[in-house]
């Protein structure tokens, strides 16, 4: 029974929006599907931080060890100092309450612009989290084509493209140890 239960999580994913408000506290009602999906070994706990274009998002625990995992291998990198500073400092670790509330740290709605309306989407392997003109805004030019970079027959045909691409395979990296040690070889 539990392998049919993991199965259907690991196949989970994310979607539809829902309005929601922050009250005086900076806490918002995460929709209850959304909160199941976010579970984990029996856990709802999950982590926030800043997202793509302008919104916050909510990773699952796993989601976000599979990044640190990729990224890990890369922390000393000089052109990646700036992004892992600001991504992984923006990271909070957090759950949601008894009745479903998510507080939003106030740094982290400063950082977007969220005051009291936003909408909560779920996009594949998290939850965005946009402030409701934003969101809106974005649609809209979407739908009606008034903005050139976001015209929607165009991010359609890309999108959908990628479907019939070939998955590219992981190269593999040589032993960590082996380019430890060619750097004291003599």
């Amino acid at each position: 029974m539990w392998e049919n239960v993991e199965k259907r999580m690991s196949e989970f994913f994310f979607s539809g929006s829902h309005s929601a408000k922050l009250d005086e506290k900076g806490r918002f009602v995460l929709p209850q599907e959304m909160r199941y999906g976010l579970v984990e070994e029996g856990k709802c706990e999950f982590v926030v931080g800043l997202g793509l274009g302008g919104c916050l998002a909510i990773y699952r625990k796993s989601e976000i060890q599979k990044i640190v995992d990729t990224f890990r291998a890369s922390q000393h990198v000089g052109k990646f100092q700036k992004f892992f500073t600001l991504f992984f400092s923006t990271l909070h670790q957090t759950e949601h309450d008894k009745i479903g509330r998510v507080s939003l740290p106030a740094a982290l709605k400063n950082a977007v612009g969220i005051d009291k309306d936003i909408v909560v989407a779920g996009v594949m392997d998290k939850i965005e989290l946009w402030p409701k003109e934003v969101y809106e805004k974005n649609l809209r030019a979407l739908l009606e084509g008034t903005d050139t970079e976001m015209n929607l027959e165009k991010m359609t045909e890309e999108a959908f493209a990628l479907l019939h691409e070939a998955p590219e395979m992981p190269q593999a990296e040589p032993p960590m140890t082996a380019a430890i040690n060619s750097v004291y070889a003599p």
